[in-house]
Protein backbone atom coordinates (compact mmCIF):
# COMPACT_ATOMS: atom_id res chain seq x y z
CA UNK A 1 0.00 0.00 0.00
CA UNK A 2 0.90 3.39 -0.48
CA UNK A 3 2.17 5.50 2.26
CA UNK A 4 -0.04 8.76 2.92
CA UNK A 5 2.28 9.98 5.08
CA UNK A 6 2.79 13.69 5.12
CA UNK A 7 5.80 15.43 5.41
CA UNK A 8 6.02 18.57 6.18
CA UNK A 9 9.47 21.40 6.56
CA UNK A 10 8.40 24.73 5.53
CA UNK A 11 9.70 28.18 5.57
CA UNK A 12 7.57 31.25 4.19
CA UNK A 13 8.00 34.91 4.87
CA UNK A 14 4.90 36.88 5.13
CA UNK A 15 4.20 40.75 6.36
CA UNK A 16 4.87 40.32 10.32
CA UNK A 17 6.45 36.93 10.55
CA UNK A 18 7.72 34.09 8.56
CA UNK A 19 6.41 30.70 9.19
CA UNK A 20 8.51 28.37 9.99
CA UNK A 21 6.47 24.56 10.53
CA UNK A 22 8.02 21.03 10.57
CA UNK A 23 6.13 17.72 11.34
CA UNK A 24 5.03 14.62 9.91
CA UNK A 25 1.55 13.77 9.98
CA UNK A 26 0.10 9.77 9.14
CA UNK A 27 -3.21 9.89 11.35
CA UNK A 28 -6.43 10.66 9.70
CA UNK A 29 -7.04 13.94 10.35
CA UNK A 30 -4.51 16.20 11.92
CA UNK A 31 -5.48 20.09 12.56
CA UNK A 32 -3.95 22.96 12.82
CA UNK A 33 -5.23 25.60 15.65
CA UNK A 34 -4.37 28.82 16.67
CA UNK A 35 -5.71 32.90 16.56
CA UNK A 36 -6.47 34.64 13.22
CA UNK A 37 -3.21 35.54 11.51
CA UNK A 38 -1.29 33.14 13.22
CA UNK A 39 -0.34 31.28 9.72
CA UNK A 40 -2.63 28.81 9.42
CA UNK A 41 -3.97 29.22 6.05
CA UNK A 42 -0.99 30.69 4.61
CA UNK A 43 0.66 26.59 6.06
CA UNK A 44 -2.12 24.85 4.24
CA UNK A 45 -1.79 27.29 1.42
CA UNK A 46 1.78 25.77 1.25
CA UNK A 47 0.80 22.70 1.46
CA UNK A 48 -1.72 23.02 -1.71
CA UNK A 49 1.17 24.68 -4.04
CA UNK A 50 -0.39 28.11 -4.19
CA UNK A 51 2.16 30.04 -2.26
CA UNK A 52 5.23 29.82 -4.86
CA UNK A 53 7.48 31.79 -2.11
CA UNK A 54 7.56 28.77 0.00
CA UNK A 55 11.18 26.80 0.59
CA UNK A 56 11.62 23.79 2.22
CA UNK A 57 10.63 20.24 1.59
CA UNK A 58 6.98 18.75 1.30
CA UNK A 59 6.14 15.28 0.62
CA UNK A 60 3.09 12.78 0.69
CA UNK A 61 4.06 9.37 0.63
CA UNK A 62 6.88 8.81 -1.69
CA UNK A 63 5.86 11.75 -4.14
CA UNK A 64 7.84 15.09 -3.69
CA UNK A 65 5.95 18.28 -4.12
CA UNK A 66 8.30 20.55 -3.10
CA UNK A 67 12.20 20.33 -1.92
CA UNK A 68 13.48 23.88 -2.84
CA UNK A 69 17.33 22.53 -2.57
CA UNK A 70 16.59 20.59 -5.55
CA UNK A 71 14.61 23.35 -6.88
CA UNK A 72 11.61 21.00 -7.44
CA UNK A 73 8.08 22.46 -6.85
CA UNK A 74 4.75 20.85 -7.90
CA UNK A 75 2.02 22.58 -9.35
CA UNK A 76 -1.53 22.29 -7.22
CA UNK A 77 -3.11 20.30 -10.24
CA UNK A 78 -0.66 17.84 -9.80
CA UNK A 79 -0.78 17.30 -6.29
CA UNK A 80 -3.91 15.08 -5.99
CA UNK A 81 -5.18 17.33 -3.29
CA UNK A 82 -8.82 17.87 -2.51
CA UNK A 83 -8.84 22.04 -0.88
CA UNK A 84 -12.16 22.88 0.42
CA UNK A 85 -12.06 26.45 1.39
CA UNK A 86 -14.37 28.74 3.98
CA UNK A 87 -16.57 30.24 0.92
CA UNK A 88 -17.03 26.85 -0.75
CA UNK A 89 -16.06 28.35 -4.38
CA UNK A 90 -18.67 26.39 -6.52
CA UNK A 91 -19.51 27.03 -10.23
CA UNK A 92 -22.59 29.12 -9.97
CA UNK A 93 -23.60 28.48 -12.85
CA UNK A 94 -23.63 24.26 -13.22
CA UNK A 95 -25.76 22.07 -10.90
CA UNK A 96 -25.37 19.99 -7.84
CA UNK A 97 -23.86 17.32 -10.27
CA UNK A 98 -22.39 19.20 -12.56
CA UNK A 99 -20.18 20.49 -9.53
CA UNK A 100 -19.51 17.26 -8.10
CA UNK A 101 -17.91 16.07 -10.82
CA UNK A 102 -16.22 18.95 -11.88
CA UNK A 103 -13.10 16.77 -11.20
CA UNK A 104 -14.02 14.27 -12.79
CA UNK A 105 -11.01 13.67 -15.14
CA UNK A 106 -8.69 13.88 -13.04
CA UNK A 107 -10.19 10.95 -11.02
CA UNK A 108 -10.27 8.51 -13.92
CA UNK A 109 -6.55 9.70 -14.17
CA UNK A 110 -6.40 8.76 -10.76
CA UNK A 111 -8.02 5.61 -11.37
CA UNK A 112 -11.07 6.15 -9.49
CA UNK A 113 -14.87 5.89 -11.03
CA UNK A 114 -16.40 9.51 -10.84
CA UNK A 115 -19.86 8.17 -11.19
CA UNK A 116 -19.52 5.64 -8.14
CA UNK A 117 -17.54 8.21 -6.16
CA UNK A 118 -20.27 10.63 -6.71
CA UNK A 119 -22.79 7.51 -5.51
CA UNK A 120 -21.18 7.66 -2.67
CA UNK A 121 -20.30 10.59 -1.87
CA UNK A 122 -23.94 11.84 -2.38
CA UNK A 123 -25.65 9.08 0.20
CA UNK A 124 -22.74 9.84 2.96
CA UNK A 125 -23.38 13.78 2.92
CA UNK A 126 -27.10 13.75 1.97
CA UNK A 127 -26.65 15.15 -1.21
CA UNK A 128 -29.01 12.72 -3.18
CA UNK A 129 -32.03 14.84 -3.23
CA UNK A 130 -30.03 17.91 -4.34
CA UNK A 131 -28.40 16.61 -7.39
CA UNK A 132 -30.10 18.26 -10.02
CA UNK A 133 -30.79 21.58 -8.35
CA UNK A 134 -28.47 24.90 -8.98
CA UNK A 135 -26.25 25.81 -6.42
CA UNK A 136 -27.49 29.13 -6.31
CA UNK A 137 -30.20 27.98 -4.63
CA UNK A 138 -29.12 26.25 -2.02
CA UNK A 139 -28.36 27.37 1.82
CA UNK A 140 -24.95 28.09 3.12
CA UNK A 141 -24.85 24.50 4.38
CA UNK A 142 -25.70 23.01 1.59
CA UNK A 143 -23.23 24.56 -0.66
CA UNK A 144 -20.27 24.01 1.90
CA UNK A 145 -21.52 19.98 2.02
CA UNK A 146 -21.56 20.43 -1.81
CA UNK A 147 -17.89 21.62 -1.58
CA UNK A 148 -16.28 19.14 0.29
CA UNK A 149 -18.58 16.31 -2.11
CA UNK A 150 -17.12 18.02 -5.13
CA UNK A 151 -13.22 17.49 -3.22
CA UNK A 152 -13.90 13.88 -2.62
CA UNK A 153 -15.19 13.24 -6.15
CA UNK A 154 -11.95 14.53 -7.22
CA UNK A 155 -9.90 11.39 -6.79
CA UNK A 156 -7.80 13.26 -4.27
CA UNK A 157 -5.29 11.85 -2.03
CA UNK A 158 -5.21 14.52 0.58
CA UNK A 159 -8.21 16.66 1.79
CA UNK A 160 -7.41 20.06 2.88
CA UNK A 161 -10.20 21.88 4.42
CA UNK A 162 -9.76 25.91 5.52
CA UNK A 163 -11.81 26.55 8.61
CA UNK A 164 -14.94 24.83 6.22
CA UNK A 165 -17.97 25.97 8.61
CA UNK A 166 -16.14 29.41 9.61
CA UNK A 167 -18.27 31.45 7.37
CA UNK A 168 -21.38 29.60 8.63
CA UNK A 169 -23.76 30.98 11.31
CA UNK A 170 -23.22 29.39 15.13
CA UNK A 171 -26.40 26.72 14.83
CA UNK A 172 -25.88 25.64 10.93
CA UNK A 173 -21.68 25.05 12.04
CA UNK A 174 -22.91 22.35 14.66
CA UNK A 175 -25.17 20.77 12.14
CA UNK A 176 -22.38 20.23 9.69
CA UNK A 177 -20.19 18.89 12.18
CA UNK A 178 -21.66 15.41 12.76
CA UNK A 179 -21.21 15.05 8.03
CA UNK A 180 -17.42 15.75 9.01
CA UNK A 181 -17.23 13.02 11.11
CA UNK A 182 -19.36 10.69 8.39
CA UNK A 183 -15.87 11.48 6.22
CA UNK A 184 -13.40 11.22 8.72
CA UNK A 185 -14.99 7.74 9.79
CA UNK A 186 -16.11 6.27 6.53
CA UNK A 187 -13.46 7.04 4.00
CA UNK A 188 -9.91 6.67 3.88
CA UNK A 189 -8.90 10.01 2.31
CA UNK A 190 -6.16 11.82 5.23
CA UNK A 191 -7.43 15.11 6.03
CA UNK A 192 -5.19 18.61 7.13
CA UNK A 193 -8.01 20.65 8.44
CA UNK A 194 -7.97 24.24 9.50
CA UNK A 195 -9.33 25.41 12.53
CA UNK A 196 -10.02 27.91 15.38
CA UNK A 197 -13.05 25.94 16.84
CA UNK A 198 -11.65 23.98 20.15
CA UNK A 199 -15.00 21.72 19.33
CA UNK A 200 -14.45 20.77 15.78
CA UNK A 201 -10.77 19.95 16.53
CA UNK A 202 -11.63 17.65 19.38
CA UNK A 203 -14.47 16.02 17.80
CA UNK A 204 -12.30 15.52 14.21
CA UNK A 205 -8.60 15.73 14.71
CA UNK A 206 -6.53 12.68 15.82
CA UNK A 207 -3.79 15.06 16.30
CA UNK A 208 -3.59 18.92 16.75
CA UNK A 209 -0.96 21.23 15.91
CA UNK A 210 -1.20 25.03 17.62
CA UNK A 211 0.28 27.58 15.63
CA UNK A 212 1.32 31.34 16.76
CA UNK A 213 3.03 33.97 14.69
CA UNK A 214 4.05 30.89 12.53
CA UNK A 215 5.34 28.54 15.12
CA UNK A 216 4.30 25.16 16.43
CA UNK A 217 4.11 26.12 20.13
CA UNK A 218 2.18 22.60 21.34
CA UNK A 219 1.02 19.29 19.42
CA UNK A 220 -0.52 16.14 20.19
CA UNK A 221 -3.56 14.44 21.10
CA UNK A 222 -6.22 17.68 20.75
CA UNK A 223 -7.83 17.37 24.27
CA UNK A 224 -4.41 17.46 25.96
CA UNK A 225 -2.85 20.24 23.89
CA UNK A 226 -6.23 22.48 24.83
CA UNK A 227 -5.77 22.44 28.44
CA UNK A 228 -1.96 23.51 28.14
CA UNK A 229 -1.33 26.64 29.78
CA UNK A 230 -0.03 28.29 26.88
CA UNK A 231 -3.13 27.35 24.44
CA UNK A 232 -6.17 27.27 27.01
CA UNK A 233 -6.61 31.08 27.42
CA UNK A 234 -7.26 30.60 23.30
CA UNK A 235 -9.44 27.95 23.25
CA UNK A 236 -11.40 29.59 26.44
CA UNK A 237 -11.54 32.54 23.87
CA UNK A 238 -13.01 30.76 21.11
CA UNK A 239 -16.53 28.54 23.74
CA UNK A 240 -14.32 25.91 24.90
CA UNK A 241 -16.49 22.35 25.56
CA UNK A 242 -15.51 19.35 27.11
CA UNK A 243 -16.54 16.77 23.11
CA UNK A 244 -18.12 13.49 24.83
CA UNK A 245 -19.40 10.57 22.25
CA UNK A 246 -22.36 8.75 23.62
CA UNK A 247 -25.01 6.31 22.59
CA UNK A 248 -28.77 6.69 24.02
CA UNK A 249 -29.91 3.97 26.39
CA UNK A 250 -33.63 5.36 27.73
CA UNK A 251 -36.65 8.31 27.08
CA UNK A 252 -37.53 10.08 30.60
CA UNK A 253 -40.75 12.21 30.73
CA UNK A 254 -38.98 15.23 29.17
CA UNK A 255 -35.14 14.38 28.89
CA UNK A 256 -32.92 11.09 27.76
CA UNK A 257 -29.98 9.20 28.87
CA UNK A 258 -27.03 8.90 26.97
CA UNK A 259 -24.52 6.52 28.35
CA UNK A 260 -20.61 7.11 28.02
CA UNK A 261 -17.48 5.11 27.52
CA UNK A 262 -17.17 1.13 27.17
CA UNK A 263 -20.77 -1.02 26.82
CA UNK A 264 -19.97 -2.75 29.95
CA UNK A 265 -18.40 0.82 32.57
CA UNK A 266 -18.83 4.34 31.42
CA UNK A 267 -21.15 6.50 33.07
CA UNK A 268 -25.06 7.51 31.87
CA UNK A 269 -25.57 11.50 32.01
CA UNK A 270 -29.29 13.05 31.57
CA UNK A 271 -29.60 15.59 28.52
CA UNK A 272 -32.30 17.12 26.90
CA UNK A 273 -35.01 14.51 24.88
CA UNK A 274 -33.05 12.76 21.73
CA UNK A 275 -34.91 12.20 18.88
CA UNK A 276 -32.20 9.68 17.49
CA UNK A 277 -31.31 6.07 18.51
CA UNK A 278 -27.72 6.62 16.70
CA UNK A 279 -24.32 7.76 18.24
CA UNK A 280 -24.74 11.36 19.45
CA UNK A 281 -21.87 14.02 20.36
CA UNK A 282 -22.61 15.70 23.72
CA UNK A 283 -20.47 19.26 24.42
CA UNK A 284 -20.13 20.25 27.90
CA UNK A 285 -19.36 23.66 28.52
CA UNK A 286 -16.17 23.49 31.13
CA UNK A 287 -17.62 26.81 32.72
CA UNK A 288 -20.82 25.26 33.42
CA UNK A 289 -19.98 22.41 35.43
CA UNK A 290 -19.70 23.07 39.63
CA UNK A 291 -17.46 20.76 41.39
CA UNK A 292 -18.55 19.32 45.11
CA UNK A 293 -16.14 17.66 47.36
CA UNK A 294 -19.05 15.91 49.29
CA UNK A 295 -22.34 14.18 47.44
CA UNK A 296 -24.99 17.16 47.10
CA UNK A 297 -28.47 16.76 47.76
CA UNK A 298 -31.59 18.65 47.41
CA UNK A 299 -30.29 20.52 44.42
CA UNK A 300 -32.22 20.89 40.67
CA UNK A 301 -29.50 19.70 38.50
CA UNK A 302 -30.02 16.35 37.13
CA UNK A 303 -26.59 14.91 36.96
CA UNK A 304 -23.61 14.26 39.70
CA UNK A 305 -21.26 12.42 39.07
CA UNK A 306 -18.85 10.71 40.95
CA UNK A 307 -14.67 11.64 39.27
CA UNK A 308 -11.49 11.58 40.58
CA UNK A 309 -9.21 14.36 40.26
CA UNK A 310 -6.28 13.87 37.89
CA UNK A 311 -4.76 17.29 37.08
CA UNK A 312 -4.67 20.50 38.43
CA UNK A 313 -3.41 23.60 36.93
CA UNK A 314 -3.32 27.46 37.37
CA UNK A 315 -3.22 29.72 34.63
CA UNK A 316 -3.49 33.03 36.55
CA UNK A 317 -6.53 34.22 36.53
CA UNK A 318 -8.23 31.24 36.32
CA UNK A 319 -8.15 27.31 37.31
CA UNK A 320 -8.14 24.34 35.52
CA UNK A 321 -9.15 20.85 36.78
CA UNK A 322 -8.91 17.78 35.01
CA UNK A 323 -11.53 14.78 36.31
CA UNK A 324 -11.93 11.33 35.07
CA UNK A 325 -15.46 9.80 35.29
CA UNK A 326 -14.98 5.85 33.93
CA UNK A 327 -13.23 3.70 31.14
CA UNK A 328 -13.52 5.05 27.93
CA UNK A 329 -14.65 8.64 29.15
CA UNK A 330 -12.11 10.95 28.15
CA UNK A 331 -11.57 13.49 30.89
CA UNK A 332 -13.37 16.24 31.73
CA UNK A 333 -12.10 19.88 32.18
CA UNK A 334 -13.56 22.09 34.80
CA UNK A 335 -13.35 25.78 34.50
CA UNK A 336 -12.86 27.38 38.34
CA UNK A 337 -11.41 30.50 39.68
CA UNK A 338 -7.62 30.88 40.38
CA UNK A 339 -8.66 30.33 44.34
CA UNK A 340 -10.52 27.58 44.07
CA UNK A 341 -8.58 24.48 44.27
CA UNK A 342 -7.32 25.91 47.17
CA UNK A 343 -10.45 26.77 48.94
CA UNK A 344 -11.74 22.87 48.59
CA UNK A 345 -8.58 21.32 49.65
CA UNK A 346 -8.41 19.80 46.41
CA UNK A 347 -5.72 17.33 46.02
CA UNK A 348 -4.65 14.93 43.19
CA UNK A 349 -6.54 11.61 43.26
CA UNK A 350 -9.10 12.93 45.11
CA UNK A 351 -12.68 11.94 44.49
CA UNK A 352 -15.04 14.54 44.21
CA UNK A 353 -18.51 15.02 42.56
CA UNK A 354 -19.49 16.91 39.03
CA UNK A 355 -22.22 18.88 38.91
CA UNK A 356 -24.27 19.28 35.82
CA UNK A 357 -27.65 20.48 34.62
CA UNK A 358 -29.35 18.98 31.66
CA UNK A 359 -29.86 22.13 30.07
CA UNK A 360 -26.13 22.62 29.71
CA UNK A 361 -25.39 19.67 27.57
CA UNK A 362 -25.26 20.40 23.98
CA UNK A 363 -25.89 17.82 21.63
CA UNK A 364 -25.54 16.74 18.31
CA UNK A 365 -27.69 13.48 16.86
CA UNK A 366 -28.46 11.49 13.60
CA UNK A 367 -29.42 14.54 11.81
CA UNK A 368 -26.81 16.79 13.10
CA UNK A 369 -29.28 19.18 14.73
CA UNK A 370 -28.04 20.85 18.25
CA UNK A 371 -30.11 20.81 21.10
CA UNK A 372 -30.37 22.16 24.61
Amino acid sequence: MTSTALDVDVRLALDRFEVTVAFSASKPVTGIFGASGAGKTSLLEAVAGLRRGARGRIRLGDDVWLDSDARRFVPPERRWIGYVPQDGLLFPHLSVRANLLAGARRARRAGHNPERSLSTVAELLELARLLERDVVTLSGGERQRVSLGRALCSGARLLLLDEPLASLDLPLRRRLLPFLRRVRDELTVPMLLVSHDPIEVQALCDELIVLREGTVVARGEPRTVLRDPEVFPLAEKEGYENVLSGRPVRQLASTSVVHLGDENSGVELIVPRLATDGEVLVTLPANEILIATESPRGISARNVLAAKVTEIRSLGHLGLVTAELGEGVPPLVVEVTETTPAELGLELGQQVFLVIKATSCRLYGGSGEPRR
